[in-house]
C-alpha cells in the first residue's frame, strides 16, 4: 500500500475521543436526544452496534433490541443488559403486558443505567403475539395504560411507547386516537409511531415493514391535536433530508434499516439535525479506527470478531472498496485467529481502492 493511503488511515484520530463522546452524550436531555433516534431492531441493535453508531453521532438516542420482561427478570442480566458508558443516551425497549413484570423489568433497566424505558406496542411477529405483547396490544389500550402506569411508579427515567397507527381492522383514526389518549391518560407523554398499520394475520414481520401503506399525515394530525405530547415518527424514512422534512411537523424522527445498512449517514446527524458546528468524525476511516480498541477489548473478554464487525459492514456502502470491506469483515473475520489486524487490513484495501479511483479520474 502506498504511503498516502496509509496516511489516510493513520491520520484518523484515535479512540481517545471516547471521553469527549461520553461527556457530550451524558449531558444531553432525553427530549433533545429524541429529535433523532435509531430504532430498536432485533439481532441488530445490540451493544456492539450501539458503540459503533456512537462513533458516528454523539447526540442521537440509541435503543436496545427488544427484551421480554421474562428475559430481563430471569435471564443473564449482565449479558442481556450490559452496555458501555459511551452509548448514552440509550433506551431499553421492553416487550410485555403484565404490569407487575413490566415494573420489575423497568426497575432493573433503570438500575443498569438506561436513560429511558420503552414499551413495544408495534412488533407484529407471531412469537410476539403469542406472548401477548407487541402490536397486538394496540387492541388493548387499557392493558397498555396499566403497564405504563406501573412502570412510571417504579422508575424515575422516562417511560415511552412505540406503536403503529393501527392493526388489522382496527385501523381507523378513531382507534388510533383512542389508543394514544388512553395511554397518555396513564402518564405517557412520548410516543414513537411507525406510520403503517400492522396486519397480524396474513403478513410476515418482513412484509409488515413494507406492504402496508405509509400514512405520515395521520401522525402529523396526532401532533397537531395533541401538542402536549412528544411525537416521533418512524417507517420508510431513508435520508436526512426526509428527516428534516418530518421535523417541520413533529418532535422527533426514528430511523431503522437505513441507519443500519448505510450507517455513514449518521455522521451528519449532529450537524444537520442537532445544529452542532461539526460532526464527531470526518471520514469512514476515522470511524473504523475508533472501533479498534473496543474490538480488542471485547475479544479479550471472549467475544468473536464478527460480533462487532457485522455491524460495520455497510460503513463503506457505495464507496470504492466497499464490497471488499464487507467481504473481509464478514467472511474473512470468521476464520480462526482473525482479530483486529484484519480490520486494519480491510481499511488498507479500501484506501487502495479509493486511491485507484482517484488516479483513474
Amino acid at each position: 500500500m502506498a504511503g498516502n493511503e496509509q496516511a489516510i488511515i493513520d491520520s484518523a484520530p484515535s479512540a481517545s475521543v471516547w471521553e469527549l463522546i461520553m461527556y457530550k452524550s451524558n449531558s444531553i436531555s432525553s427530549n433533545d436526544a429524541r429529535r433523532f433516534s435509531v430504532a430498536p431492531m432485533m439481532d441488530w441493535t445490540d451493544r456492539h452496534c450501539r458503540v459503533f453508531h456512537r462513533q458516528l453521532t454523539s447526540r442521537a438516542l440509541l435503543y436496545s433490541e427488544m427484551l421480554t420482561t421474562g428475559a430481563v427478570i430471569h435471564g443473564d442480566r449482565d449479558h442481556l443488559l450490559g452496555f458501555d458508558n459511551c452509548e448514552h443516551p440509550v433506551a431499553l425497549q421492553l416487550g410485555g403486558s403484565e404490569p407487575t413484570e413490566l415494573a420489575e423489568a423497568a426497575r432493573i433497566g433503570e438500575a443498569f443505567g438506561y436513560d429511558e424505558i420503552n414499551l413495544n406496542c408495534g412488533c407484529p411477529s407471531d412469537r410476539v403475539q403469542s406472548g401477548r405483547f407487541g402490536a397486538c396490544l394496540m387492541s388493548e389500550p387499557e392493558t397498555v395504560a396499566h403497564g405504563v402506569a406501573a412502570m412510571l411508579k417504579a422508575v424515575t427515567v422516562p417511560v415511552t411507547v412505540k406503536c403503529r397507527i393501527g392493526i388489522d381492522d382496527q385501523d381507523q383514526e378513531e382507534d388510533f386516537t383512542r389508543f394514544i389518549s388512553t395511554v397518555a391518560d396513564a402518564g405517557c407523554t412520548t410516543f414513537i409511531v411507525h406510520a403503517r398499520k400492522a396486519w397480524l394475520n396474513g403478513l410476515s414481520p418482513k412484509e409488515n415493514r413494507d406492504v402496508p401503506p405509509l400514512d405520515y399525515d395521520r401522525v402529523y394530525r396526532l401532533k397537531a391535536a395533541r401538542p402536549d405530547l412528544h411525537v416521533s415518527i418512524n417507517g420508510g424514512i431513508e435520508t436526512l433530508d426526509e428527516v428534516l422534512a418530518h421535523l417541520e411537523h413533529l418532535d422527533g424522527v426514528m430511523l431503522g434499516r437505513a441507519a443500519y445498512q448505510r450507517p455513514w449517514l449518521l455522521a451528519d446527524v449532529d450537524r444537520l439535525v442537532f445544529g452542532q458546528a461539526g460532526n464527531p468524525v470526518v471520514s469512514q476511516y476515522e470511524a473504523a479506527k475508533n472501533m479498534l480498541d473496543y474490538i480488542e477489548a471485547r475479544m479479550a473478554q471472549g467475544d468473536y470478531l464478527t460480533r462487532v464487525t457485522k455491524h460495520m459492514l455497510g460503513l463503506f456502502h457505495a464507496q470504492p472498496g466497499g464490497r471488499l470491506w464487507r467481504r473481509m469483515l464478514s467472511e474473512d473475520a470468521r476464520r480462526e485467529g482473525a482479530g483486529v489486524e484484519l480490520v486494519r487490513e480491510a481499511l488498507a484495501v479500501v484506501a487502495d481502492a479509493h486511491s485507484s479511483r482517484q488516479a483513474a479520474q
